[in-house]
Parts: C-alpha cells; sequence; structure tokens
C-alpha cells in the first residue's frame, strides 16, 4: 500500500482587530486630500481646461493608490468580502467595519528595520491601498470576523436581526 501524498499545510490565517471607523476616518482624509491635490495639479497642468475632472481624480488615485480587486458575494444571513492585498502584511493593514460600509486601509512599510516611521508623514505611494465597500443592508460589526490569509482579507459578515424579526421573535416567548 502506498503512503498517502502530503501536501503543504496552507500558511494560517492571521485574524485583524477592526479599529474605530473615525479613527480611521483621519487616516482616509490625509488620502484623499493627497489624491485631490494631484487632481488638481493636473487640472492646472491642462491649462485648467474643465470638463476633465473624473479622468483627473481617477489617474490621481491610479499614481498614489495600489489597485485592490474586491468581491463581494450576499446570503440571506451573511455578506463575505475578499480583497486582494497581496503584498501588505498584518500590521500594515487596518480595517473598520460600519453598520453598512467596510473600510481597508494598508500602508507599506519602507523603514529599514528597527528604523522609526513618522505617523504624520503622507509620503503617498502605490505602495498603500484605500478601498471602501458599501453593503446593501446592515451588518452586525460586533460578530465580524477578518482575516489575512496569503494575501487575501476576508471578511464575514453577520446581516443585522430585522426589528420586525427580533419583534416576532420576542412574541413568541
Amino acid at each position: 500500500m502506498k503512503p498517502a501524498k502530503t501536501f503543504p499545510r496552507k500558511s494560517s490565517a492571521a485574524l485583524l482587530q477592526p479599529c474605530d471607523p473615525e479613527a480611521l476616518h483621519g487616516e482616509m482624509q490625509q488620502i484623499q486630500l493627497a489624491i485631490a491635490r494631484r487632481a488638481f495639479e493636473l487640472f492646472e497642468a491642462r491649462n485648467c481646461e474643465h470638463g476633465h475632472d473624473f479622468e483627473d481624480w481617477l489617474q490621481a488615485e491610479s499614481e498614489l493608490l495600489r489597485p485592490v480587486s474586491v468581491a463581494v458575494s450576499e446570503t440571506p444571513n451573511r455578506f463575505s468580502i475578499r480583497a486582494d492585498v497581496l503584498g501588505f502584511s498584518q500590521e500594515e493593514l487596518k480595517v473598520s467595519i460600519e453598520a453598512q460600509r467596510v473600510a481597508i486601509l494598508g500602508r507599506k512599510s519602507v523603514n529599514a528595520p528597527g528604523e522609526a516611521r513618522e505617523p504624520a508623514s503622507a509620503d503617498l505611494s502605490s505602495e498603500q491601498v484605500l478601498r471602501l465597500v458599501d453593503l446593501a443592508s446592515e451588518i452586525d460589526p460586533t460578530a465580524a470576523v477578518v482575516e489575512l490569509q496569503s494575501g487575501v482579507l476576508r471578511f464575514e459578515l453577520n446581516k443585522a436581526a430585522k426589528p420586525e424579526a427580533m419583534a416576532a421573535g420576542a412574541g413568541q416567548a
């Protein structure tokens, strides 16, 4: 009898702890302001020709942010989100979860080991990600599970109980 083939184990998933949406808002705002400044520079470079604002914004985003592919699936009770953040470690990613929105912020460390980084420095490059995912219905942020495994950030989000479903359950007691 031949011995069973052994396959390499998948790397274990790292659990991420969502941070406070308000705390993440300031960091996201810095990035959005940098994108706005770059879009304005593109506008000025075109001799202030109007009508290209959306193109300028997308060009600025493509220069400052790494693209993030996101897949969202929905069942009657939950949302599952997968985001490709290959190359980012658990320490370089921050996520926040609100009732109808998920935010992903990632910033690659460019320092030598042991070198301190100025948190206020907004040296923006394509070594960062910013992605907001709006959800079609409310979820329960307290029950969210967020994992990073093999460059994929995975969210499992239970939908919030509907008020009429909670009232019907209470009436049966």
